[in-house]
């Protein structure tokens, strides 16, 4: 089921961050039911910073290597939209030569800076991001999802800009909006979600607040959660202690236990189908 017919049946969906092909699997394989396609994680893994570092076409690879090796929905973190509206055409386009039917851009300026860095971020303006937003449905139709993501309350703006703001993207066509919040509980979130009504479905981010429970979300409304860079996060501390372990004690004694065994690995790639087209094809 793609994501228009997820928020359409008001399906609950947890996204889950992934930023390669691997990590893609390993989401799928973990039972959720979408991806989020984090642009802070497709950069860092790259080792560039969250500012737009990483071109669009290079985060197009990584996307395509998303999808051909997953079957579930992928929600591509779209950033402000890497330019204009013609900057976001052209990448809408690219996401649909690659089976990608979703996309979330947020109300911030081109390079964007990531949402938890410094404060009072500078906001676009209303009218040009409408533009982006009614530029990405005509371009990818309706079977073709556009989250908007507010950014005003994670940059120190008041809740009726906020409301203000979602209220202009769903008229410009947004399918969802995403209404973020760098604060410790959901207070804010939640206070928006009854302010704002149903009027569209609701995305949530819950890194700051996430003390939050679940069934908290579903109470207030919101039935789309993303969990927005934790496999990347994950991975970092892992490998860090596994370099460590080895490059001071010149030893696999002590990591080997600890890591994945290679027929996990070639589970998670397509070493053992490569066995079977070998039996077909090359006998």
């Amino acid at each position: 089921m793609n994501i228009q017919k997820r928020l359409a049946r008001g399906e609950h969906t947890q996204f889950m961050e992934a930023h390669n092909g691997l990590s893609a699997k390993i989401v799928e394989h973990a039972g959720f039911e979408a991806i989020w396609a984090s642009g802070l994680s497709i950069s860092a893994a790259m080792g560039l910073s969250d500012r737009n570092e990483a071109s669009w076409s290079q985060v197009i690879n990584a996307l395509e290597q998303m999808a051909d090796n997953t079957s579930i929905p992928i929600l591509v973190d779209g950033d402000s939209g890497f330019g204009n509206y013609l900057n976001v055409m052209r990448f809408v386009k690219k996401l649909k030569q690659i089976n990608i039917n979703a996309v979330c851009i947020e109300d911030k300026m081109f390079p964007k800076v990531n949402s938890f860095i410094g404060e009072n971020q500078t906001l676009a303006p209303v009218g040009e991001f409408c533009n982006k937003i009614r530029a990405a449905k005509d371009t990818g139709g309706d079977d073709f999802t556009v989250v908007a993501r507010v950014e005003a309350l994670i940059s120190g703006h008041p809740m009726e800009e906020a409301l203000d703001r979602a209220e202009a993207y769903k008229e410009a066509g947004a399918d969802a909006i995403l209404i973020h919040s760098k604060k410790s509980d959901a207070a804010e979130v939640f206070t928006f979600s009854e302010r704002w009504g149903g009027k569209l479905p609701l995305f949530a981010v819950p890194t700051k607040y996430y003390n939050t429970e679940y069934q908290e979300f579903v109470d207030h409304g919101i039935s789309n959660l993303i969990w927005a860079n934790h496999l990347i996060r994950s991975s970092v501390r892992s490998m860090k202690e596994t370099a460590d372990k080895i490059y001071k004690e010149k030893s696999l004694i002590n990591v080997e236990k600890n890591v994945s065994s290679l027929d996990e690995l070639f589970s998670l790639t397509t070493e053992r189908y490569m066995d079977e087209l070998e039996a077909k094809y090359n006998p």
